[in-house]
């Protein structure tokens, strides 16, 4: 529904980079100084295992917070598949300021690129049905932009941000507001500009949403025979969005309904790290 835009991914990243960082080394890396200052090194970054590349911007603010001088060199793209012992960048710099970033990037980059190799894993499993896989708000604290950057790199789409930038009207809203008409009438009063999304439970429910002027609605738990009745019954009034219980493999029949998205909270909640692996090759 919202994409952030360059200046605020930007941030975003700073923020991230900046906070890990502090984090891990705290007043200093004491095992990092046993090594002379003076002291240069060469170091390659490889991935153990198959995959997707995400986080490249990550790992470069990770040096430049750290040490401008380290050189960051790479050989693959965000969003590129990769096999296992793939190089993927390399390093040159103090060995000190190697070391001490190493475990900081290379988190930002294995979490990530986990996220997006996920995503195209369930990306495939919807190939030539023309659905839209969306993820949800259901991401790491704090790596809300960059869990959602590494979806896109994935194949998948994002839904709203956070709280901000889209109306979801839930089953507590509609109860707090006084049914579904009186919440949607509501958030166009409050927010005109704002897409207006009403989650619903039943057919009945899909039928005043729909008649609300809900722009999307999420069917949520409806039984593949409710989806192709809701479709037909929509004829194209509103974005249809399937969630609640979806499963690898569920997700092709529920796609193949006719609904226009599906939203996943495993896409950025039930990740794998890629494994990854740095190796000193010269000091």
């Amino acid at each position: 529904m919202h994409t952030p835009d360059t200046a605020t991914m930007r941030a975003a990243i700073e923020h991230n980079v900046r906070a890990a960082l502090a984090e891990d080394i705290g007043d200093g890396d004491i095992t990092a100084a046993l090594i002379p200052a003076d002291r240069t090194a060469r170091a390659h970054v490889i991935s153990r295992g198959p995959g997707v590349v995400c986080g490249r911007a990550w790992v470069d603010e990770v040096f430049r917070q750290l040490d401008p001088t380290v050189a960051v060199t790479w050989h693959v793209s965000d969003g590129e598949t990769i096999a296992p012992e793939r190089l993927l960048y390399e390093l040159t710099g103090p060995a000190r300021s190697l070391l001490t970033g190493e475990r900081t990037a290379l988190n930002f980059l294995q979490l990530l690129s986990g996220t997006a190799t996920r995503c195209a894993q369930y990306a495939r499993l919807v190939a030539g049905t023309g659905v839209k896989l969306l993820d949800t708000r259901k991401t790491v604290p704090g790596l809300r932009l960059a869990q959602k950057y590494a979806v896109s790199c994935g194949g998948c789409y994002n839904h709203r941000i956070g709280l901000f930038d889209a109306f979801l009207v839930k089953e507590n809203h509609i109860e707090a507001c006084g049914g579904i008409t009186e919440a949607v009438e509501a958030a166009r009063a409050l927010a005109p500009g704002k897409p207006v999304e009403v989650e619903v439970e039943t057919l009945e429910e899909f039928e005043l949403a729909l008649a609300a002027g809900s722009d999307r609605i999420m069917l949520d738990n409806f039984a593949l025979a409710e989806l192709r009745d809701a479709v037909a019954r929509n004829s194209g009034r509103a974005e249809l969005e399937a969630s609640g219980g979806i499963t690898e493999e569920t997700l092709r029949p529920v796609a193949e309904t006719g609904v226009d998205y599906v939203s996943i909270g495993t896409l950025t909640k039930d990740v794998v790290a890629l494994d990854l692996s740095m190796r000193l090759i010269e000091s």
